[in-house]
Formats: C-alpha cells, structure tokens, sequence
C-alpha cells in the first residue's frame, strides 16, 4: 500500500515550496518506516522538506526530550508526536491549530478532540488512538484443550502455566505471559487495566489518592507471584517491543500490547502469522475487562520558524486518506470514525470489531496532575515495578499514595 497524495498539494506547494521542517515521530514498531514514507510522499507533493526524527522508544523519555526543547525555546522541532496524557502540560508551548484544523478536527473523535483541547485552544490533532488487549495463540490454546481466551486474570495464569509447560519442553525460550513490566510509563498503564479490572480503582479518584486499597494489593501480588513462574523472570525490563517480539518469534501464549502489534504479528516476518487472535484483557474477581487509553497527537511547536508549512503537514498526517493508510499498513487505531468502519480498514484489524473496540476505556489521571503528571506516573511505575521485582504490595502503596498525595498538594 502506497501513501496517499496530499489532498490540496498545488496550494501548498505554491506558498511552502522549499522550506524545511523537523518531526519528531514515532520509534515503536514499524512507526518510523511509516513516518518516513509518509514524509517522502508530503514531501514529493509539496516541495516541503520533512526530517523524521523517532522520538524514544519509552514515552517518559520522550516526554523529557520534548520539555528540554520547549523550555529552551528551541526551534529544532517544528511537529512533534505527543501522548494523549500531555496536550495540558506542553499547551504553553503549541500552536493553537483551532483557526486552520477545526473543521478537519470535526472528523475525529469528539471526546480526543475535548482531550487535546486546552483553554479554547486546539493544541493538537488526534493522530491515532490506542488501548490495551489480549494477544493469544490460538494455535496452542486448541492443542491444550482450551476452547475460547481467559476471562479472568487467574485464568489467564492457570491456561499460561499449562501451555507454558508443555511447550518448554520443546522451546526453552517460551513464556506463558509477556507484558509491558519495565519501570516506565507502559507499566504505568499495564498496572491501571490490572487495578481498575479489579474493582482497585484508577491511581486518583475524584481527585483523591486511592491506590491503596485492598483490591489493588491482592491484584498486584498476584502478578508479582507470576514473575518468573509464567513470564519470563526479565519481563520487568520489558516495553512494548520486546513483548510484540516475545510473541511474534513464537515464545509466548498470551501478550498484553497495544494494537501496532497485529499487523508485525501478522506480516511476513513472525512466526503466529494466521496463529493468533485478540480481545479484551482479563479481568479481576471484582471487575470487568478495560483498556487503558492510550494515543498519540500531532503538535506544531510555538518556536517553529515555520508554523505554516508545519501545520499544513499535521494536516496531511491527520486527514482521512492518511489514517486509512496507517490502519492497514501499521494496524494504528483510527481516530476518524468513518475510517474506523471502513471495510478493509475492519478486516485488516479485528481488534476494531465491537466486542473489542467497545470494552471500556480507563484513563490515566492527567486532569489531576497537568504539569505535574509526568512526575507521578514514576512514582507509580517505579513503585509497581519494585512490587513485581518483589517487594509486597503492602509494603510499596502506601509509599506511592503518600508521594502522589505530596504531588497533588504542590500543584
């Protein structure tokens, strides 16, 4: 699939022709080769010269190397990729894209648009969305005897163990369960499906500390008891790719990721292709299946010497013909509902079926924190990181709901 000609390129390669611009894109899976077709392609249309740059692979480094930038006033950047958690504390620095995307913003989700919009002014574009699932072999899950996916996390670590233990015998590698476990902002939202799936809540409630409660401690000990038993014992260095690669190269049952995953599963090079399927992640005792809210926005830098060509790219990036692309080539979660119901853009990508695509969503609690959002999420992931390394619970929440409540009281 090639990527689609800049809808308006005659206009824009009149007036931009020949300036230059820095993205600083995606590094995850198959993001950058995506990032620099689709530069080569509004580039060719446009005359526009488009340097991708991938941004780290963790999102909290990420984070760091977009604050250093913009608190310098640096113009090195002109487009940046950004996490649904951020538009309210980089909002000082964008440009406000209400007065020249709103009526393209008016295609996408509703509620991602509210979520990238801060004081009246649009500060991003929704550019793909995201939310945890349940990878699975269906291969194994039939010659163990298991006619449909777990339900519940204990089911998921009974099935995990059974597979895990016939199948090592032939494949030393293999794991039953492969997550997101380094201390990290992936933790941070792995841990939010385990806890809110438990009936333990969402870190902050109401704007009150609540992660230490009876439900998350039993939910978090009982992954901690799982490490080295059904997951490989390095899993608490694992972030997204070394899980997809876990599974793609055949030595995992079940993997939690976010939905880039299906189309490097199913591409030429892994060893599932036609062997895997996906749905909601399991639950706890006292909840139901969720997933976390995750994504990514387009933003164009205040300090950009040249706003108007950087918008007229994030124009591109988010328009229809762009999002239909990264769903069927790079299984990318449209955030344009059309897109979303698009026929081959649902048979490519059956994680965007209804039974799996309505699952409630959980979000990560960046309307309490704003600025200081960045700062808690590494209390909580360093925190459930020292749990899965094996520290109870007990001994590490109240911990973290103290520094979370000193967090809260300093905004």
């Amino acid at each position: 699939m090639v990527p689609p000609r800049v809808p308006n390129r005659a206009a824009i390669k009149a007036k931009y022709h020949g300036q230059k611009i820095t993205f600083v894109g995606d590094s995850v899976g198959n993001g950058h080769v995506r990032d620099l077709a689709l530069a080569k392609r509004f580039t060719k249309d446009t005359g526009i010269k488009v340097t991708v740059v991938p941004h780290p692979a963790a999102s909290d480094q990420s984070y760091a190397q977009l604050a250093r930038a913009f608190s310098s006033k640096s113009s090195s950047i002109d487009v940046a990729m950004i996490d649904v958690v951020w538009p309210g504390a980089f909002a000082p620095y964008l440009v406000n894209l209400k007065p020249k995307l709103a009526k393209q913003a008016k295609l996408h989700l509703a509620s991602i648009v509210a979520n990238d919009t801060i004081g009246g002014k649009l500060v991003a574009m929704p550019w793909f969305g995201d939310y945890g699932i349940l990878y699975y072999r269906t291969d194994l899950l039939k010659k163990y005897g298991y006619t449909a996916p777990p339900k519940t996390w204990t089911q998921l670590f009974q099935m995990a163990k059974k597979i895990q233990d016939g199948e090592k015998k032939s494949n030393s590698n293999f794991a039953g369960f492969v997550f997101q476990g380094n201390a990290y902002e992936g933790l941070t939202c792995d841990a939010l499906e385990w806890i809110a799936s438990a009936g333990g809540g969402h870190y902050i409630d109401g704007g009150k500390v609540t992660i230490d409660n009876a439900k998350a401690r039993t939910i978090l000990d009982a992954f901690r008891t799982q490490i080295g038993k059904i997951t490989p014992q390095g899993v608490t260095t694992y972030q997204e790719d070394q899980t997809e690669h876990a599974f793609d190269n055949g030595d995992a049952a079940f993997a939690r990721n976010w939905p880039y995953q299906y189309g490097i599963g199913a591409g030429a090079g892994s060893k599932v292709a036609g062997k895997f399927g996906v749905t909601v992640l399991p639950h706890g005792a006292a909840g139901g299946s969720v997933g976390t809210v995750g994504g990514w926005q387009l933003a164009v830098s205040k300090f950009s010497k040249h706003k108007n060509a950087a918008i007229e790219f994030v124009r591109y990036m988010t328009s229809p013909g762009v999002e239909k692309f990264d769903a069927i080539s790079n299984s990318n979660v449209p955030t344009i509902v059309s897109v979303a119901k698009n026929k081959a853009v649902v048979k490519t990508n059956p994680y965007l079926k209804p039974a799996i695509a309505s699952v409630p969503r959980v979000t990560r609690p960046a309307k309490f924190l704003g600025t200081h959002y960045n700062e808690a999420s590494k209390v909580i992931y360093q925190g459930v990181n020292q749990i899965l390394t094996g520290t109870p619970a007990s001994r590490v929440l109240p911990q973290i709901k103290s520094r979370l409540q000193q967090i809260l009281n300093s905004k």
